[in-house]
């Protein structure tokens, strides 16, 4: 695609007020391949102000018909998919597969689950003499990050305009383009104009001027906890609704019993998978002190072979900060089975697939969220160990738990705190809540619980 040097305001392509200028640059070769506006205080102003005159046509259209707009924008992607996937893949630095399946793939199946759910979600019940209404909260900002571009847009989007309500997104600054491409969807797809609009910028700027607007009435934001905290203190002061999305350790227990050799081989694939940039990576494996040592050796093998299968991180800020972790885990007497920080390529944001061994959870590299293809294993004594490693951190996003048998894992997952726990290998369900508990974020995305986030209720008393 051809960037657009321009900002999608109420239904249309507009110059940005800000002259300045994003370079997008593709981590894989370090050369630009576009350049976006960087959209100001006054482009965030437009485009809240767009929102708010379209906010009452929208939230008064019937769901039937808000469900056909969004089955419109799931075909408009379809359409779109190769697309999606190269602009991911150039701008993201995703192996072409994995942009195809899930870059592209999954974002048109949230899109067609919001589309059905529009069409049947009841935005009214009836609770003894009172009538119950579910109303669109208003105005959303919507502020997403680079490590699922697209996925993370429509995430908010899909279920806001399965709600009624109007948005502004700010995408992250690294990923915009795939941003431009949803937007030109969204236009195919016949929204009325103001309902989406899209602004890109800087998180300082636009992102904290959409956070602080006066009308704007929900702030969704993904992202690191640190920007996550401001962001919630801002919504909080102004007293306006806050879904947060935020970091993630999560654990990967495997219990005595479980198949060993594919529990490993699969969480290894889970943390290289998206060159580790996936917050509900499980970077801590959790293993028996009987069976550590051979699961080092199944994970050190298993990360070899990924060698240039994965793709760089995106962006040299990322790569740096990575490569850091790894040198103080080494620094604090981590054992590496594989990787290091020495770049693997002289070109390109790229990490060696990494793993650590004889970590301990007092170690930086077992508490702090890495954001890349590095893997520490643990050891543990007995269950109760394993429980207290695995709920010992700040964050309570994720997890896998592999046992004999999937009653035995359940009744294990059922005590961590933690969003959602994989057992013994479950696949990902877009239908199902996603989110995380303590400091990995406030509220739920994807499915039901995501179109509750924004939702306000009215009850009618006769």
């Amino acid at each position: 695609m051809k960037p657009h040097d321009a900002l999608y305001i109420d239904g249309a392509w507009r110059p940005a007020a800000s002259r300045d200028v994003i370079e997008v640059v593709n981590p894989a070769d370090e050369q630009v391949i576009g350049r976006v506006p960087a959209g100001g205080v006054l482009d965030v102003d437009t485009a809240v102000r767009a929102a708010r005159a379209a906010l009452p046509g929208w939230a008064a259209t019937p769901p039937a018909e808000r469900a056909g707009r969004l089955a419109a924008l799931r075909d408009a992607l379809v359409a779109r998919a190769d697309e999606i996937a190269e602009t991911v893949t150039a701008e993201l630095g995703s192996p072409p597969k994995l942009s195809q399946a899930v870059h592209a793939g999954l974002p048109i199946a949230v899109a067609g689950s919001y589309a059905e759910l529009a069409a049947t979600h009841p935005f009214e019940e009836r609770a003894g003499n009172s009538t119950i209404l579910h109303e669109p909260i208003g105005v959303v900002g919507a502020i997403t990050p680079w490590n699922y571009p697209l996925h993370q847009i429509v995430a908010k989007v899909a279920p806001a305009l399965a709600a009624g309500c109007a948005i502004v997104l700010k995408p992250a600054e690294d990923t915009p383009l795939t941003a431009q491409l949803f937007a030109e969807a969204v236009h195919e797809a016949g929204l009325p104009a103001g309902v989406f609009n899209l602004v890109t910028g800087l998180g300082p700027v636009a992102g904290q001027a959409l956070a602080e607007h006066p009308d704007v009435d929900l702030v969704s934001f993904t992202g690191s906890t640190a920007v996550g905290r401001r962001i919630g203190a801002v919504a909080g002061g102004a007293v306006k609704k806050v879904a947060l999305e935020l970091g993630g350790k999560s654990a990967n227990v495997i219990l005595p019993g479980a198949d060993l050799a594919r529990a490993v081989n699969v969480g290894v694939a889970h943390v290289m998978s998206n060159s580790g940039q996936t917050c509900s990576a499980w970077t801590r494996m959790l293993v028996h002190r009987d069976q550590y040592d051979e699961a080092v050796e199944l994970a050190g093998a298993a990360a070899a072979k990924y060698g240039d299968r994965i793709g760089p991180l995106v962006s040299a800020r990322q790569r740096d900060q990575v490569r850091g972790y790894i040198e103080q885990g080494v620094a604090e007497g981590a054992r590496l089975v594989a990787g290091g920080p020495e770049a693997p390529r002289e070109t390109g944001y790229f990490v060696a697939p990494t793993v650590f061994a004889d970590v301990t959870p007092e170690m930086t590299i077992a508490r702090e969220e890495i954001f890349g293809p590095v893997l520490t294993i643990l050891r543990y004594e007995d269950e109760e160990d394993a429980l207290r490693i695995a709920n010992g951190t700040v964050y309570g996003l994720a997890g896998a738990v592999w046992a004999a048998d999937d009653a035995e894992a359940a009744a294990f997952a059922r005590r961590m705190d933690t969003g959602q726990v994989d057992i013994n290998g479950g696949r990902f369900n877009p239908l199902a809540p996603f989110g995380g508990y303590k400091q990995s974020g406030v509220g739920r995305e994807l499915g039901t619980h995501g179109l509750a986030e924004y939702l306000q209720t009215k009850s009618l008393q006769f």
